[in-house]
């Protein structure tokens, strides 16, 4: 059985017999002239074959600055890879060890960091071949199961009845002029579920920092990158006949690949571009099941993770004002997010972890603690918290489907407690994770957005919080494995809130019901 681990991505399935988961401060203005203010280098010239590290920098947004900090990016012994001038974020590379602590004295700079721990590696793949097919038995079981009217795997698929999402499509499926952006590891658009909805106009690949538009670029890396496609699926699988259902089977969906080939990580320049480029082409919601590597949590007292707040933060309000709501993963780590204090001992993942204690006011989860964000927790099929879901009074907005192993249906042919979704290469699979619950959360999101088209991002979120069905705090400790121990415990916040389930679940019927 894999383990569930706190990266979103990473929260893998049980194994089902043979069938496994086939806001910017004043800067003064700087001087037309060179850059003289950029400190002289504290070490010697790097070498030819130095590591290379990459950065965001972080400026004011008028031209006259950004172009002067270039200068100064140069000085200081970098190259610059992108700038995105909207949100004054420079994306930059260099060898030099001191480069992040000289380029924070330049004038007009508000932050700088890197954005790695470890040195950049050259592009490459894995297979380490631990995503199967659902086996031909099973779809064939699946298949004799289907209501009239269904899809042939649709049985299984106890997240959309328990959300109405199977009786708001025969209302409203979904507008054609609603597209959702999935950013991921990438979207296999081939497949037969997706193809029909794939909006390839809107997509793109954001590895490295810089959009990528050429053909084919939005796709996984590899068969073992499957998680944005099997988000994908959850939020706009069509109905066509053919295997699973979406939540809003008559949207667009769009893939932003923002994953690393090598590490399959989400670094932070290649998430700000993401975002950027939502904005700019026309997406109306984002789906971010993920948080930014290399670090669970990012601390405003630390120069490198304020650096990373600051540009994201930059990026994903951006999107906000053109228009866009993003809604993300609240995360697998059973984690109190409106507590004093959390252990963090996985950061950072990209070289050597460290223990850490952080203040969740201090040090915050992106991009899903960002401001205007929607935070989705998970439950299972008895719509209780997950187990490993986290949480909080006042942090969390809604919750949704994301399966749990100690939840299972009485009432679905394959008993699996598990979100079935689609997979790279035309199949399908299992996944549990607050990585399925946000889709759920972006599919209701997308219906409302097709009942209520001149709904911004404010609204949507509001009507998204208003029509959940209400769920209470448990009444008895909350003990989901049966050890006699309480795993976590809810905060109410009254009939509207509270610290599992926010507003409450999401209501796809609802959301397609004018009122």
């Amino acid at each position: 059985m894999a383990h569930l681990r706190s990266r979103r991505r990473a929260a893998l399935i049980v194994p089902l017999g043979a069938a496994l988961v086939a806001s910017v401060g004043f800067v003064p203005a700087a001087a037309s002239a060179a850059p003289d203010d950029v400190p002289a280098a504290v070490s010697a010239k790097p070498a030819k074959d130095a590591p290379v590290f990459a950065y965001v920098v972080n400026t004011r947004t008028d031209r006259k600055t950004i172009a002067y900090v270039k200068r100064a990016i140069a000085r200081a012994g970098g190259s610059v890879v992108v700038t995105h001038e909207k949100i004054g974020v420079i994306v930059a590379h260099s060898s030099d060890s001191s480069f992040g602590e000289r380029i924070r004295e330049v004038r007009g700079v508000r932050s700088a960091g890197a954005t790695h721990t470890a040195p950049l590696r050259a592009a490459g793949t894995t297979d380490d071949g631990k995503a199967r097919p659902l086996s031909e038995a099973d779809a064939k079981a699946l298949a004799r199961s289907a209501a009239p009217g269904a899809e042939p795997m649709e049985a299984d698929q106890w997240d959309l009845r328990a959300i109405g999402a199977d009786k708001a499509a025969k209302i409203n499926p979904g507008s054609r002029k609603v597209t959702v952006a999935v950013i991921d590891t990438g979207v296999d658009d081939t497949h037969p579920d997706l193809a029909p909805n794939f909006s390839a106009s809107q997509s793109a690949s954001c590895v490295g920092g810089k959009a990528d538009t050429s053909a084919g670029a939005w796709r996984p890396a590899n068969k073992d990158h499957y998680h944005g496609t099997h988000v994908a699926g959850e939020i706009g699988a069509a109905r066509n006949g053919v295997g699973v259902a979406g939540v809003a089977p008559g949207v667009k969906i769009a893939g932003i690949k923002v994953a690393d080939p090598v590490d399959e990580l989400f670094y932070p320049e290649n998430v700000v571009c993401a975002f950027v480029f939502a904005a700019e082409h026309g997406v109306e919601i984002t789906n971010n099941s993920y948080y930014v590597d290399p670090w669970l949590y990012n601390c405003k007292d630390d120069p490198d993770q304020k650096a990373i707040l600051d540009a994201v933060n930059r990026a994903q309000l951006y999107a906000q004002r053109k228009g866009t709501l993003n809604v993300a993963s609240a995360g697998n780590s059973n984690h109190d997010l409106a507590s004093d204090a959390i252990v963090d001992d996985s950061s950072p993942d990209d070289s050597t972890p460290v223990t850490r204690t952080i203040d969740p006011s201090e040090c915050l989860d992106v991009p899903t603690q960002l401001p205007g964000v929607v935070t989705t927790s998970a439950t299972g099929v008895r719509n209780l918290k997950s187990s490993y879901s986290s949480y909080g009074k006042g942090v969390v907005d809604v919750t949704a489907p994301g399966g749990d192993k100690y939840q299972l249906p009485t009432d679905t042919p394959l008993k699996n407690g598990n979100i079935l979704s689609t997979m790279p290469g035309g199949g399908y699979g299992w996944l549990r994770g607050t990585s399925m619950a946000a889709p759920h959360a972006s599919g209701v999101a997308a219906l409302l957005k097709s009942t209520h088209p001149k709904a911004g991002p404010a609204e949507l979120q509001r009507l998204l919080k208003s029509q959940a069905d209400r769920l209470e705090c448990p009444d008895t400790p909350y003990d989901p494995d049966g050890d006699g121990d309480a795993d976590a415990v809810c905060e109410s916040g009254g009939k509207d809130k509270n610290g599992f389930y926010g507003a409450g679940l999401v209501d796809a019927l609802d959301a397609v019901k004018k009122k």
